[in-house]
C-alpha cells in the first residue's frame, strides 16, 4: 500500500518552524537543551524556528527523533518543509502488516483467560480477545451502541454515562487518573483524534469528581473495581507498545492487558474460560 498522507491539521499550515517550536515546547526543552540532545548547534535550532534556515530531510528526522515525535507527525514535519512523507500508514489487514498482527494476536491469545485489547492512539479498540468481549457482553449486548461513536472506543466506554462508569465502584479514584492519562497521551502524541473524543465527552463529566482524585498514593497500581449485578471484579492494566516501529499504524498501537487484582476475580475469569457461567 502506498504512503497515505493524513489530513493536515491547522498548525501544519504554518510550516516547519512552528511545528518544531511547538514540539520542543511540548517536551519542555529550551533551544539549548534541544541542541545539546540532538547534536545540532543552538544557533541552527534558532534559525530553523525563525525560518531563517531551511531544514534538510535528514535534519528533520534527526530533530524529530530527539523530540520523540510520533511517526504520523514526522510525516507532517516533512510535508510542511516541502518533502514527501516517508512513513507509511498501512491498514491492519495489509500483507506487510501480517507479522505485526500475528504478534498482536499471539499476545492477546496468550493473555487469556484475562481480557486484553489492542488500541490506536485515540483508544479505539482495534483487536480484542474473547475474555474482553465476554466482559463487554456482561454490560449488555448493545454497550458499544449506547456509548456512541462509530468505533469501539475505550474512553467512550468509560466516560459516557451509558457505559461502564455506573458499574465502577471506585470511580473517584479511577476516573481522574484515566482522564488525565488520556490528556497526557493526546498532548505527547499530538493526538487530534483523542482530543476530539475528550472534547465530546467533557460536557458529560462531573468536574468536581474528575479533578478531585481520591488519595491512592499508597497503592503500587490502581485497580478499577466493578460490580455487575452480584459479581465483583477488580483488575489493573499493563500497557505495552512496539519498539522501533517504522509504520504509523504499528507506532500507534498500544496493547492493554488486564490482570486480576484479587483471587476472586482470577477465579471468575478462569471459571468463565472453563465454561462455567458467571
Amino acid at each position: 500500500m502506498s504512503v497515505s498522507i493524513p489530513e493536515t491539521p491547522p498548525d501544519a499550515a504554518a510550516g516547519f518552524p512552528r511545528l518544531l517550536r511547538e514540539w520542543r515546547q511540548k517536551r519542555r526543552l529550551s533551544q539549548l537543551g534541544l541542541a545539546l540532545s540532538s547534536g545540532v548547534s543552538q544557533r541552527h535550532v534558532s534559525f530553523l524556528e525563525s525560518g531563517r534556515a531551511n531544514p534538510s530531510r535528514n535534519m528533520i528526522l534527526q530533530l524529530s527523533e530527539t523530540l520523540e515525535v510520533p511517526l504520523r507527525d514526522r510525516n507532517l514535519w516533512l510535508t510542511a518543509a516541502g518533502f514527501a512523507p516517508i512513513f507509511q500508514v498501512r491498514a491492519l489487514d495489509d500483507p506487510q502488516m501480517a507479522l505485526v498482527m500475528s504478534a498482536v494476536r499471539m499476545m492477546l491469545k496468550a493473555h487469556e483467560p484475562f481480557p486484553a485489547i489492542a488500541l490506536d492512539r485515540a483508544w479505539n479498540v482495534r483487536l480484542s480477545n474473547k475474555p474482553f468481549d465476554r466482559l463487554g457482553a456482561m454490560l449488555g449486548e448493545d454497550i458499544w451502541t449506547r456509548v456512541g461513536g462509530d468505533q469501539r472506543n475505550l474512553m467512550r466506554l468509560f466516560f459516557h454515562p451509558q457505559g461502564i462508569r455506573p458499574f465502577v465502584t471506585n470511580w473517584s479514584a479511577v476516573g481522574p487518573l484515566m482522564w488525565r492519562r488520556a490528556q497526557r497521551e493526546a498532548e505527547a502524541l499530538g493526538g487530534l483524534e483523542m482530543k476530539a473524543v475528550l472534547d465530546d465527552l467533557a460536557p458529560l463529566q462531573n468536574l468536581d469528581v474528575l479533578w478531585s482524585p481520591a488519595d491512592t498514593a499508597l497503592l503500587p497500581v490502581m485497580p478499577f473495581n466493578m460490580q455487575i449485578r452480584d459479581l465483583k471484579i477488580s483488575m489493573f492494566a499493563v500497557v505495552a507498545t512496539f519498539g522501533a516501529a517504522q509504520d504509523v499504524t504499528a507506532d500507534e498501537l498500544r496493547l492493554e492487558t488486564l490482570f486480576p487484582a484479587d483471587a476472586e476475580t482470577e477465579a471468575l475469569f478462569r471459571g468463565a474460560a472453563a465454561g462455567s457461567k458467571p
